[in-house]
């Protein structure tokens, strides 16, 4: 089980895959994948500030039936409750995400610095 982060989401479903490392492409080919409810929230987000074309609810439904995408349904009080201690970020998402997938200790798909620093288990 792997999660992915809110850009690699939206890399796939446009089809940009030339964007991801070879690392992250064999991921996401050999292992079920899951989002955190809260990447669905940050593309609604992003639909709504015109920076994406579509909504959050398009993009996730394309990527379930397109490529098994599943969103996780861990308890949300235990996810931020290991939020509470990503004191490395001030972003609520970023927070949430790696809180997600922090819990069980599952690898998190991102090409952002500041997670591949801080979590030990994010990959690109």
């Amino acid at each position: 089980m792997i999660y992915l982060d809110t850009h690699v989401v939206v890399w796939l479903y446009a089809g940009l895959v030339d964007k991801f490392s070879q690392q992250a492409r064999s991921l996401i080919n050999e292992h079920e994948i899951f989002i955190s409810p809260i990447v669905r929230l940050e593309l609604q987000y992003l639909y709504e500030i015109q920076r994406l074309t579509v909504d959050a609810n398009t993009i996730v439904s394309d990527l379930s039936s397109r490529i098994g995408l599943k969103v996780c349904d861990k308890p949300f009080n235990t996810v931020i409750v290991q939020a509470l201690t990503s004191a490395w970020t001030r972003d609520p998402f970023d927070r949430i995400i790696v809180a997600q997938a922090e819990l069980h200790h599952d690898v998190l798909i991102s090409k952002d610095r500041t997670i591949l620093e801080y979590y030990s288990k994010a990959r690109w």
